[in-house]
């Protein structure tokens, strides 16, 4: 199986029989106090200029969290998405477990979406898998339901 993401008229192609995709993690508050903080604020240069450096270093699709605690999640990835938009042409990968947060930003976002992750929970799948749907987006399952990772892989084909 196969998929492309897209930025524009930008793609990459991600598939077993496909080289190796680079996606940048950098873009991601956790255990990051400034960048938190900057981001926060509104001000999303330091999301800019990490997000230039990975895309100068080799990274053709991005990450984008924006969970910060007590943070209007959903206003913060939409925010965090728009200012990368300005000055990188890769395709993104939102990185949320707050499906309001992942709508915010396929709202916005010109092409192909990766969604990370999404967890075989009931509640998660039934507001992720419809907004994939509905925006085109790609989605990175995670091997977990309601009672945890299952212990054999059995389990986990069937979650």
């Amino acid at each position: 199986m196969q998929t492309i993401l897209s930025y524009k008229d930008r793609q990459v192609l991600i598939g077993p029989d496909q080289p190796f995709v680079i996606i940048g993690e950098r873009i991601n508050p956790t255990r990051r106090k400034k960048f938190a903080e900057t981001m926060a604020q509104g001000d999303f240069s330091l999301v800019q200029e990490d997000a230039q450096k990975q895309v100068a270093a080799g990274a053709q699709v991005l990450d984008i969290n924006a969970g910060i605690p007590g943070g209007d999640e959903p206003a913060l990835l939409r925010a965090a998405v728009e200012a990368v938009l300005q000055v990188v042409q890769v395709p993104l990968c939102l990185d949320s477990a707050n499906p309001d947060a992942l709508q915010a930003a396929l709202e916005i976002y010109p092409g192909k979406a990766l969604i990370n992750s999404t967890t075989a929970e009931e509640k998660m799948m039934g507001r992720v898998l419809p907004l994939a749907k509905e925006y085109g987006a790609a989605v990175i399952g995670v091997i977990t339901h309601e009672t945890g990772i299952p212990a054999t892989p059995q389990a986990r084909l069937e979650a």
